[in-house]
């Protein structure tokens, strides 16, 4: 990432998106939370696999004083055209996985075994998830994450949501397949489709060098946020980070929208303890989260085709979930 300050535009006097509603992914809104940051991402994109590492550390930084909700702005859609040559389509991104990983060094499966058919089982899912707490939900969505970048085999249908999941503490597996079923949890994602393309003005001629600037994607007959990009929103306006940007420019954004200083969280997890709280760590994760080199005793490792992934020994091994 680099470390420009953040592209976009301040709105003073704008709706707070998602005021009143839920909190950090579905806790209750927090009475000292100064912000409100708004996530659009899809569970297939890899430029928002590869900003988990600082994501992650930003959720961590800023703490109470952010509420965070994720807006599933569905990469694939259920009414796009199939793919002529199914394989070559998956050899494709797969390429593209690679290329972006040059930028983020995110791991990336040995091999993708088909490109995702539908962004909506998996979004379903993780939007289902946060209705058991954000604890689950975080882990719920990492899960469908690997499914893609760690396993190769995308979470695209409601058996390979159920292998994704499988063991994930705490999570009741019924209730989500209830709820990811359920008409209240589509229309909520069917909104995150609407409101992802809704582009603020700032992002839709954005004009920067790469490798990824976010300017919004021409979809059909309209344009949508690039993935992922965050909405920053308090009493100072309302800032957007579109794109692959770094922590320090996330918090001058965060900054900025709180209108003064924040109350910040300085203290960076042992690696120990960030697996305890997060199951699994990238390489990117270890190094920046943690700053320690070496993973914690006990960690096991999960190789994949651009460095280790370590999970947590009670996490069940990949491919046997």
């Amino acid at each position: 990432m680099t470390g420009e300050r953040v592209t976009g535009e301040r709105t003073a006097g704008e709706g707070v998106p998602g005021e009143g509603a839920a909190g950090d992914a579905s806790g209750p809104a927090d009475a000292r939370a100064l912000l409100s940051v708004t996530e659009f991402t899809d569970p297939a994109c890899p430029w928002a696999w590869g900003s988990e590492p600082a994501f992650r550390l930003l959720r961590h930084t800023l703490g109470p004083s952010a509420r965070w909700r994720r807006v599933f702005g569905i990469l694939f859609d259920e009414d796009d055209d199939p793919a002529p040559d199914p394989d070559a389509e998956a050899r494709w991104y797969e390429q593209f996985i690679r290329e972006v990983t040059e930028h983020t060094g995110a791991p990336y499966a040995h091999r993708l075994r088909w490109l995702t058919r539908s962004s909506w089982p998996a979004s379903l899912a993780a939007k289902a998830a946060e209705s058991q707490g954000p604890e689950i939900g975080e882990r719920v969505l990492r899960r469908l994450r690997e499914s893609t970048f760690v396993l190769g085999t995308p979470a695209d249908t409601v058996d390979g949501v159920l292998d994704a999941v499988r063991g994930v503490p705490g999570l009741d597996t019924g209730r989500l397949l209830t709820e990811l079923a359920a008409p209240e949890t589509r229309e909520a994602v069917r909104a995150d489709w609407a409101e992802t393309r809704r582009p603020v003005a700032a992002v839709l001629d954005l004009d920067e060098p790469g490798p990824h600037p976010g300017r919004a994607k021409d979809v059909g007959d309209c344009r949508r946020y690039a993935l992922p990009t965050l909405l920053f929103d308090g009493p100072g306006g309302r800032v957007c980070v579109p794109g692959w940007r770094s922590v320090e420019t996330c918090l001058d954004a965060a900054r900025t929208a709180a209108g003064g200083p924040l109350p910040l969280t300085s203290v960076r997890p042992s690696a120990a303890a960030a697996l305890e709280r997060w199951r699994s760590l990238t390489g990117p994760e270890l190094a920046l989260l943690t700053e320690e080199k070496e993973p914690p005793p006990g960690a096991v490792r999960t190789d994949t085709g651009n460095g280790p992934l370590w999970r947590h020994p009670d996490e069940p091994a990949p491919g046997v979930r």
